[in-house]
């Protein structure tokens, strides 16, 4: 069997071991965090990685050990990883995204107040490489939003701190929210991130599945699907989660994920599992 280097052991690799092995690919967790790595050591003879670590310094470490192409390699993780580059590539090739502003701390008052001033409030202001929904905060007026920046300013301040960076953001109001799956260029399906109504009466407004939204398998419309195929190719990413929202007719491309969680088999197009082992068969050099 082909042997599949994976460097999380989440719901995606849970997910993916049965089907794959159905296909002849045996699916093997290989930590690379936490952990001590011996230069001499070995970390086990695999054929193909499926997404280059999480970490990229130890990653690097464990792919040299390893010497196997991965699906998605450190590349498409960095174009993918810095909301703000990937925004500005999906922008610089057409594709529409939302308007954005990237701040690089130390910042003075004055050009902040002039950012939160390009935008009708409220605001989202996001930590430019994080997941998950982490730090993202919706602000209304110019107060709270200074106030936020400051906390990020003490965080950056910090000497270690190696991105320095955030993005503000405009507001979607109602939003719904899709994660379209792209597999080489095609469309293989979506979900829409919901969350529950006492949740939203409550105030919460993040659809991130880790803050308690559902991800219920949909049929994304043409137009969505296709939004989504440009924004993979603009990327240059084979296996890519791409975040759509749609806010009365206009829906924009909010962000990209080169380690998408893959959910399950139900909410995406038939075929799903096949075409993935094709990928990593191809990634290996096996046609």
């Amino acid at each position: 069997m082909l042997r599949l280097a994976v460097a999380t052991d989440a719901e995606t690799y849970e997910r993916m071991q049965a089907p794959l092995a159905e296909r002849g690919i045996d699916a093997e967790y290989v930590p690379t965090a936490e952990r001590t790595i011996p230069l001499d050591g070995d970390l086990g003879e695999f054929d193909v990685g499926f997404v280059f670590p999480p970490r990229l310094a130890e990653g690097g470490v464990a792919s040299e050990l390893l010497g196997v192409p991965w699906v998605n390699g450190r590349e498409a993780i960095l174009r993918s990883r810095h909301k703000g580059e990937a925004l500005a590539r999906l922008a610089r090739a057409g594709l529409p995204t939302p308007e954005t502003v990237v701040v690089s701390d130390p910042v003075d008052e004055a050009d902040l107040a002039a950012a939160f001033e390009r935008f009708e409030p409220p605001v989202v202001v996001k930590p430019n490489a994080v997941t998950r929904g982490i730090g993202v905060a919706k602000v209304a007026d110019l107060d709270s939003f200074l106030g936020v920046c400051d906390y990020l300013d003490l965080v950056h301040d910090y000497r270690a701190t190696g991105d320095r960076s955030f993005l503000v953001q405009e507001y979607l109001p109602d939003a719904r929210d899709y994660r379209a799956m792209v597999l080489d260029g095609e469309y293989v399906g979506a979900v829409e991130r919901r969350l529950p109504a006492d949740a939203l009466a409550a105030g919460q407004w993040k659809h991130n599945v880790h803050r308690g939204a559902e991800a219920t398998g949909v049929d994304l419309a043409a137009d969505l699907r296709g939004l989504a195929e440009r924004a993979a190719d603009a990327m240059g990413v084979r296996f890519l989660g791409v975040d759509l929202l749609v806010s009365g007719e206009r829906a924009v491309v909010n962000e990209t994920n080169a380690r998408p969680t893959i959910d399950t088999v139900t909410k995406y197009e038939p075929g799903f599992w096949d075409d993935l082992a094709g990928l990593i068969r191809q990634t290996a050099g096996i046609q």
